[in-house]
């Protein structure tokens, strides 16, 4: 891991000879700060995005909002070249959108990220919107997203499909929150999310997958699958374990859970280590911007210099498979999808969460209730483990008699 120092890096970050000090051996104090620097900037960008979700605001304007948040961000970090471990001259920190602003509404499941020449939608009061977005510094990657409903409050609750879906989206998410630990398997979760859902007459997005996060890697080899097309043992069953990041990704549908391609157009895109030498000029121009700009980041082409350019040239890069495509998935009309995704370190003081948790339960009202005592059991159970920690020393300082274990 590189061990660079810049802008968000100081003194105060180095930890100290404590249980902390595992986190510098194997993360590296370094990557811990860059990941809390981009959940930072995925955070404040998510707040500025969830107070423009208004009646009639428009949904381009809304997703470009998100982007230039994180761009503004990020512009403001590590402005010096850094030299990292084992290279011999400084480079630029790379740094900037690791997921492009979406804003899928009702039933659009996700990747919905328009451009200026598509047609173009607002939102209204009473629609359910599911914002995604995230942020990376260094190639340290955090992501996250929110449900929300237009105009609901504590006064006035969103009742009926909408409130099933977010409020079993949000208890998914809630129970990965203490499931995903050092030594818990991926293919629990699978079957517990799969529970919430159906108390609450939902079902999970078939074969959305929670994948872990690594520098520069979006979509780590470990996975978290919800209601798989197959059953649970035909998804190779992982172990969490500690120094791992990963991105907890809950879908939950009101209708049958299965995803399809419509006729909107694909925007966001991510390129691929293909090697292909690209026949059309403007398809070459798309790609070295796309190179330079996002490098493996997901992009949307909102972003690229010029759309009309981009939405020819990215054509040819997909068909050679040098870029892949996010397309825009749709539930059945009339049905509603809630979405709740967070960034989480796996520490040796247990899970650390990076990116908030904007939820306000207040404000959606379901008939319907969570009876499995099971899971009822583990959402009781608190999130942190820093009571665990703090009994743990002193444990240690009586053993010892040193009462600067408690500290």
């Amino acid at each position: 891991t590189p061990n660079a120092r810049g802008a968000g890096d100081s003194d105060s970050v180095n930890m100290s000879d404590s249980e902390d000090e595992k986190v510098e051996v194997h993360l590296k104090v370094d990557a811990v700060t860059k990941y809390r620097l981009a959940a930072d900037i995925a955070n404040k960008a998510m707040e500025k995005v969830i107070a423009a979700c208004k009646a009639e605001a428009e949904i381009v304007k809304i997703c470009a909002l998100g982007d230039e948040v994180i761009l503004e961000e990020t512009g403001k970090l590590y402005k010096k070249k850094v030299k990292k471990e084992d290279e011999e001259k400084a480079e630029a920190v790379k740094k900037g959108i690791a997921f492009p602003t979406c804003v899928s509404v009702g039933n659009c499941v996700c990747h919905y990220s328009p451009i200026l020449s598509d047609p173009q939608s607002t939102l209204a009061d009473g629609d359910l919107v599911k914002i995604d977005l995230g942020a990376h510094v260094d190639g340290y990657i955090a992501v996250v997203a929110h449900t929300l409903v237009v105009g609901a409050s504590k006064e006035k609750p969103a009742e009926g499909k909408k409130a099933d879906a977010v409020v079993a989206a949000h208890l998914a998410s809630e129970l990965a929150h203490r499931m995903v630990v050092a030594g818990g398997k991926n293919n629990d979760v699978t079957l517990k999310v799969q529970k919430i859902a159906e108390a609450y007459g939902c079902k999970p997005i078939e074969g959305m997958l929670s994948h872990q996060l690594e520098q520069n890697v979006i979509d780590g080899e470990k996975t978290i699958i919800l209601n798989p097309a197959d059953s649970i043992k035909s998804h190779a069953e992982k172990t969490f374990e500690e120094d791992e990041a990963y991105a907890l990704d809950m879908f939950v549908s009101t209708g049958d859970g299965k995803a399809k391609q419509m006729e909107t157009r694909t925007t966001v895109f991510k390129k691929t280590p293909n090697k292909y030498q690209l026949k059309m000029k403007a398809s070459r121009a798309v790609f070295s911007e796309i190179a330079g700009k996002f490098d493996v980041m997901p992009f949307t082409l909102r972003l690229l210099s010029d759309e009309k350019t981009a939405r020819m040239g990215v054509v040819e890069c997909t068909k050679h498979e040098l870029v892949t495509p996010f397309t825009v998935l749709y539930e059945k009309e009339g049905e509603q999808v809630a979405q709740f995704k967070f960034t989480v370190l796996l520490t040796p003081n247990g899970p650390m969460r990076l990116t908030k948790d904007f939820h306000q339960a207040d404000a959606y009202k379901s008939e319907k209730t969570l009876e499995d005592e099971e899971i009822k059991a583990i959402l009781a159970k608190s999130a942190s483990s820093k009571k665990k920690n703090k009994k743990k020393k002193k444990a240690a300082a009586a053993a010892t008699g040193d009462d600067k274990a408690e500290a």
